[in-house]
C-alpha cells in the first residue's frame, strides 16, 4: 500500500521546486550573456529571496520586483506573487501585489507599434499576472476547505458521542429505577418482617437471628442506594456517596454477621493496597459469610487474612453445619462475579467443599514489588 508524504514534507518539496524553477528561469535566459552585472545582481537576489517567501512573503514579493523590471527575474516574481495569495488574506494587499506585477510586466516591453499590439500585450499581462494568482488563492481556499471539513468531522464525532453518553444515560436511569422500585421495595419489606419478628421472638435465638436479618437488609439498602446514585450520576466521581467498603470495614461486616468466627490477621501495616484490592478482600469476605448463613447454619467458621509486601490472602473455610439449612435461591453468580475481579486483579478465587464436610473459600491476590 503507498504511504503518503507527511505534509511538511510535501510543502519542502514544492518550495524547493519553485526556487529551483526561478533559478533555471534566470540561467537559461542568461546564458546568451544577455543579461548586464546588475541585472544578473538584481535576479540572484529575486531567487535567493524566494528562500523566504513562505516566512515573509512581503518581503520575498518586494525583493523580486526590481528584477521583473529589467526583465532578469520573471519567474520568481510570479512565485512570490503566488505566495502572497496562498498564504495571506487581504484581498486590497493581494490585488495591490498582482497590480505592481501588472505594472512591471508592461514595462518590459517596447511600445508597440499599433492600438492592436498594445491590446494584445495588456490581454498577455493580465494572463501573465491572473495566473499565479488564481492559483494562489484556489490553493488557498482549498486549505481552508480541507480546515473546515476536520472542524466539522470533529464536530460530528463529538457530536456522536453526546448522543450515545445521552442514551447510556437514559439507560442508566432506567436501570437505577427498575432497581429501586423492585430490588428495595423487597428488601425494605425484608428489614420490616424482620423488625417485627424481633420484637415478637419466642426466644433469644430467634430474636438474635432476626436482628441480623434486620441489619443485613438495613445494610443491603444502603448499598443499593449508593449503587443507584452512581447509576444516575453524570460525571464519574458523584458527589454525596460514601467511600466504598474496605478492609477497614470487614470487623464490622464479621460481627454483624451472627456468625462464630476466629479472625486470624497478619496484616503489615506499612504495606498500601489500592482501592480496587481492599474491595476485593470486602466483597470475598462479605460472599462467604453469606454462604455460610445460607448453607451451613451454626457451622463456626475461620478467616485468615495476610498481607505481605508480595501478596495478599483471605481464606473464610466454616465446619460441616450443625442443622438442616433452608432451601433457599442459589445462581452462583456471587462466586462467579468474584473470580472475575480476582482475575482483573491478576490474581485467582478457589472454593470448594472439604473432607469433613465444611467449606473453604480462598482469595490470593499478588502486589507490585
Amino acid at each position: 500500500m503507498p504511504t503518503r508524504w507527511p505534509q511538511s514534507g510535501q510543502r519542502l518539496l514544492i518550495h524547493v521546486l519553485l526556487i529551483g524553477l526561478a533559478g533555471a528561469d534566470v540561467v537559461l535566459n542568461g546564458l546568451d550573456g544577455g543579461y548586464s552585472k546588475s541585472e544578473m545582481a538584481l535576479a540572484i537576489v529575486a531567487v535567493a529571496a524566494l528562500m523566504v517567501r513562505n516566512r515573509f512573503p512581503y518581503l520575498a514579493f518586494a525583493a523580486t520586483i526590481p528584477a521583473l523590471v529589467v526583465g532578469s527575474a520573471v519567474v520568481a516574481a510570479l512565485i512570490a506573487l503566488y505566495t502572497v495569495a496562498e498564504q495571506r488574506t487581504s484581498r486590497v494587499r493581494i490585488y495591490g501585489c498582482a497590480a505592481v506585477v501588472f505594472m512591471c510586466y508592461t514595462s518590459v516591453w517596447e511600445t508597440p507599434y499599433s492600438n492592436a499590439s498594445r491590446l494584445l500585450d495588456i490581454v498577455y499581462a493580465i494572463l501573465f499576472t491572473g495566473a499565479p494568482l488564481l492559483l494562489g488563492l484556489l490553493v488557498r481556499a482549498r486549505a481552508e476547505l480541507s480546515a473546515k471539513l476536520v472542524e466539522i468531522d470533529r464536530a460530528h464525532r463529538h457530536e456522536q458521542e453526546l448522543i450515545v453518553d445521552k442514551a447510556l444515560a437514559r439507560e442508566r436511569t432506567n436501570l437505577s429505577r427498575e432497581m429501586h422500585d423492585v430490588v428495595s421495595h423487597q428488601v425494605s419489606l425484608i428489614a420490616v418482617q424482620a423488625g417485627a419478628l424481633q420484637v415478637t421472638a419466642p426466644d433469644e435465638a430467634t430474636a438474635r437471628t432476626a436482628r441480623t436479618i434486620r441489619k443485613l437488609s438495613v445494610q443491603t439498602l444502603d448499598e443499593l442506594r449508593d449503587m443507584v446514585s452512581v447509576l444516575r450520576a453524570s460525571g464519574e466521581h458523584p458527589e454525596g456517596l460514601d467511600p466504598p467498603p474496605g478492609i477497614d470495614d470487614v470487623d464490622a461486616l464479621v460481627a454483624n454477621s451472627g456468625i462464630a468466627i476466629e479472625v486470624n490477621a497478619d496484616i503489615d501495616p506499612a504495606v498500601r493496597t489500592s482501592a480496587a484490592v481492599q474491595r476485593a478482600i470486602y466483597r470475598v469476605v462479605q460472599e462467604g459469610l453469606t454462604n455460610i448463613a445460607k448453607h451451613a447454619p451454626g457451622a463456626p467458621a475461620t478467616l485468615e487474612l495476610s498481607i505481605t509486601t508480595q501478596r495478599v490472602s483471605v481464606t473464610l473455610t466454616n465446619a460441616a453445619p450443625t442443622r438442616t439449612p433452608d432451601r433457599l435461591p442459589s445462581d452462583r453468580y456471587g462466586l462467579l462475579g468474584l473470580r472475575e475481579r480476582a482475575e482483573l486483579l491478576g490474581g485467582a478465587l478457589s472454593s470448594g467443599p472439604l473432607a469433613d464436610g465444611g467449606y473453604q473459600l480462598s482469595l490470593y491476590l499478588p502486589l507490585p514489588g
